[in-house]
């Protein structure tokens, strides 16, 4: 009988369901034991719903429970520090999502615990167990377009979060919170970065300047050995969930992504249209599910985390500097780039 890990899930919203429904139903090699979220109801809901013994109001609950082995972390990003801390003095394993933390330094303070305790890290950027994304690194490695010399990367979501969600002080800002992702596909494919220039503003949604944040940004990207990239965000792509990459090479061009979610072309007189992508929860499913089985499979194999704390730091410093450069209007040296 295949070994399954007893994880324990600290966040319910709106990702937090899905990775509940996932390790519950979808993963092979994880069980799980335990949910948390401080939100009334919500925990002995999704518990109720997916069979799990025991749920709780706090993350220490999930934390402290000794049956936990592994702890899935999605909730809000500002918890991220204390609960990666905690788990690992309890020698669980880890899985964190994205961002690791609302600043370089608190990011620091995680790797500092992980490897200190020693317990396994896995940073959560679904992005490259997605098919289109893994297929296009592999043929990169293989040289199929030769060496890629411009890295462009879009990220448009249908509307705007939350402004709760979109607070600096929740979620990291735009750039950090969405750009995230894109930052760390550039490292992936193209190493590390020298330097980024960054221009935003809020045009779109004019409310999100109470909380301090902006709607669209462009991000110009000169990677170490002199190479191109450019990442362009937004919050108001109206017409679909938005997500693709191009990596234009010496010998040829890939593409990554899609628009059209449903194989269907609806042509009548002067017009041919098609649905598009809802949102994330769509565009990824697929991803997800894998990322979470890997993480379960590394962890009960005693195999190295294929996304590391290093991984979600260097896409952190990054964000940073593109977050720096928004504000100053200036270039910025990403590696010697610090907390606002």
């Amino acid at each position: 009988m295949k070994a399954k890990l007893p994880v324990g899930l600290i966040g319910l919203g709106r990702l937090g369901r899905i990775y509940a429904r996932d390790l519950a139903t979808r993963v092979s090699s994880a069980r799980l034991v335990a949910v948390a979220d401080p939100a009334p109801g919500v925990a002995e809901a999704v518990a109720s719903e997916f069979d799990v013994p025991r749920w709780h109001a706090e993350a220490a609950g999930v934390v402290e429970d000794p049956e936990v082995k592994a702890v899935v972390i999605v909730s809000p990003t500002r918890s991220h520090r204390e609960q990666t801390v905690a788990a690992a003095e309890r020698g669980k394993a880890i899985f964190c999502e994205k961002p690791p933390a609302l600043s370089l330094a608190e990011a620091a303070a995680m790797k500092q615990e992980v490897e200190r305790r020693g317990v396994f890290f896995h940073m959560g950027f679904m992005r490259r167990y997605d098919a289109g994304y893994a297929a296009a690194h592999h043929r990169v490695a293989q040289g199929e377009i030769g060496t890629p010399v411009l890295f462009k990367s879009t990220s448009r979501d249908p509307r705007r979060t939350t402004l709760e969600y979109a607070d600096p002080r929740n979620s990291g800002g735009m750039i950090s919170d969405m750009g995230v992702h894109d930052f760390d596909l550039a490292r992936w494919f193209m190493g590390e970065a020298r330097t980024v220039h960054a221009i935003g503003g809020t045009l779109a949604y004019p409310e999100l300047k109470t909380v301090g944040d902006i709607d669209n940004a462009v991000v110009s990207i000169v990677f170490a050995d002199g190479r191109l990239g450019e990442v362009d965000l937004s919050r108001n792509g109206v017409y679909g969930y938005d997500i693709s990459t191009e990596l234009l090479g010496t010998a040829g061009t890939l593409r990554i992504g899609y628009l059209r979610e449903t194989p269907l072309y609806v042509m009548t007189a002067n017009s041919v249209a098609h649905d598009t992508v809802p949102y994330f929860m769509e565009r990824f499913a697929g991803a997800y599910t894998a990322q979470l089985q890997d993480f379960a499979d590394a962890v009960i194999a005693g195999r190295p985390p294929a996304i590391t704390i290093d991984d979600g730091i260097g896409a952190l410093r990054l964000a940073v500097a593109a977050t720096r450069s928004c504000r100053s209007g200036l270039p910025v040296d990403v590696a010697t780039a610090t907390d606002a």
